[in-house]
């Protein structure tokens, strides 16, 4: 612990520069007794760090003196800040003290011009991974998941599926992923890959038993082919309805990135009046019902039929609701 402050203590001054004992003291959560026995004993193993006096003074480093990161072009030395997961990504996965010991170790690593252009990327480009109008999922045991993933350790986990009592079941954690903003867990159960939402998990516990991975195992590849087969199962039926210009840009905010491309795919072209004829995927005509009536007299839908009914009978409901009030 205390060599893993010494090192923090030596990059923070090669990367920052002059500070004085209370700053480096709030940076490294310790006493500022403590930094000025650390400062001593990196002086003692021979690191040129000294002090200046005054109210400008502080602890720096002598001029010249630091560990280098070769190899590195700037172009890389970017991309590597633009490459980490979010802030709030990380500390659910209990790594936000070692995503930023990692991050002030590459900067204290780069040269100053490489340095500089790094810093600027953090400066200039924020990753927010949820989608609008949408709350953050916080799952209670993400940490313990992410932990077992790493460690390719076995998990038993009392699993809720939608719709479904509650399961046991034995897991194979092979990898995360975080779409827009709901964490989900590729696993191998029964000898069978399938993704699990971690929110659903309602206990997990590890085990001491590992497993060996596949080695054929691609997570991107894997997503991908889950996605296009979750969205044909959840999909089943289509809608053939019109939409006005405002109905057509509220798609993507009030029926998602599915509907969305099927506007684009199917759309035919405008009346007089801007509306479109799209062919939309549905769950069933009475989810749909629910999501259509949100876009009021924006959208109409043509086909089929048992739609178009439902949206009739629920119009004069909500008429005859209102008349009655």
């Amino acid at each position: 612990m205390r060599a893993s402050r010494l090192l923090s203590l030596l990059l923070l001054l090669q990367t920052r520069g002059r500070m004085t004992a209370p700053e480096l003291a709030e940076e490294l959560e310790v006493s500022v007794r403590t930094v000025y026995r650390d400062v001593e004993s990196l002086s003692v193993a021979g690191v040129p760090v000294y002090a200046d006096r005054g109210p400008a003074g502080g602890y720096q480093l002598l001029d010249g003196y630091r560990t280098r990161l070769t190899g590195l072009t700037g172009d890389e030395a970017e991309s590597l800040f633009l490459a980490g997961i979010p802030g709030p990504a990380a500390a659910e996965l209990g790594l936000g003290s070692v995503l930023a010991a990692a991050q002030l170790k590459l900067m204290a690593a780069l040269p100053p011009e490489l340095r500089s252009r790094a810093g600027r990327i953090r400066e200039r480009f924020h990753l927010d991974a949820p989608g609008w109008f949408r709350e953050v999922e916080r799952p209670d045991h993400l940490a313990t998941v992410a932990d077992a993933v790493w460690n390719q350790q076995r998990v038993e986990v009392r699993y809720q599926a939608w719709g479904k009592p509650e399961a046991t079941r034995l897991l194979e954690p092979y990898g995360l992923i975080l779409k827009t903003g709901v964490w989900y867990v590729a696993a191998r159960a029964d000898g069978h890959f399938r993704s699990y939402r971690v929110s659903r998990m309602r206990a997990v516990a590890t085990l001491e038993s590992r497993f060996e991975r596949d080695q054929d195992f691609d997570l991107a590849a894997y997503w991908d082919t889950w996605s296009e087969q979750y969205r044909a199962r959840l999909y089943h039926s289509e809608a053939l309805v019109r939409l006005s210009p405002l109905a057509r840009d509220l798609v993507p905010y009030y029926l998602g990135p599915f509907a969305a491309r099927a506007v684009r795919e199917t759309a035919g072209p405008p009346d007089e009046q801007g509306w479109v004829q799209v062919t939309l995927p549905i769950e069933s005509p009475t989810h749909a019902r629910m999501e259509f009536f949100r876009f009021g007299p924006d959208l109409e839908v043509l086909q089929p039929s048992e739609l178009r009914e439902l949206m009739v009978r629920s119009a004069a409901e909500v008429t005859r609701l209102y008349a009655g009030g």
